[in-house]
């Protein structure tokens, strides 16, 4: 069971200037929230305490809204957010299946920088969302043809660069399992860490 933190709260240590807090994600649910659950949320999309208060408060209405808010597109839907309350151990939205590709390549604009990669140098490049999406699709489509499939393990040897979170992403999007390694590792001791996984590919 959770426990709200005491009053009188603490003075924060940061407070965002008005404009800018307006503008902020956390606002705009704020504001959807008191448009769409009324009393069951908060009245007032301005007070951020009452959104604290009823995210500590009311776990199942509070993640139920979030879940909504941000459209979460499930294959199968959840039974109920929150089925009992205990930590460790808490098992949220059950029999819910989503993949976590869809979600973080569906809502990139196409010309938009996607990702900014810079390299020790501080030279760099930008990938945008629709080259994203195609450079994906591409590794998806090879990972496919080598048979992975849900369940199965896909390992890099990369370093910290644009091509690992495109393996990443590709490797999702098949409901695989993907694990990295750094070339900070010598290849012998790569390919013993990399052993244990039984890879796929």
């Amino acid at each position: 069971m959770t426990i709200p933190h005491p009053a009188p709260y603490p003075e924060p240590f940061f407070t965002p200037d008005p404009k800018s807090a307006a503008h902020s994600r956390i606002a705009d649910f704020a504001r959807w929230t008191a448009r769409h659950r009324g009393a069951e949320g908060i009245q007032d999309p301005t007070d951020y305490r009452a959104l604290y208060q009823w995210s500590v408060t009311d776990l199942e209405g509070f993640w139920a809204a979030v879940w909504e808010y941000f459209e979460i597109d499930a294959t199968s839907p959840y039974e109920e957010v929150l089925p009992e309350e205990t930590m460790p151990g808490a098992r949220w939205f059950p029999g819910a299946t989503l993949n976590y590709a869809h979600h973080a390549l569906r809502n990139l604009q196409p010309d938009a920088p996607a990702i900014t990669a810079l390299d020790e140098t501080g030279a760099g490049y930008e990938i945008t969302g629709r080259e994203l999406r195609a450079r994906v699709a591409s590794v998806a489509a090879s990972l496919r043809d080598l048979g992975v499939g849900q369940g199965d393990r896909v390992v890099g040897y990369l370093p910290n660069t644009p091509h690992a979170i495109i393996a990443f992403l590709a490797t999702a999007s098949l409901g695989a399992v993907w694990s990295v390694c750094g070339q900070d590792y010598a290849p012998k001791a790569a390919a013993d860490r990399f052993a244990q996984l039984e890879p796929t590919v």
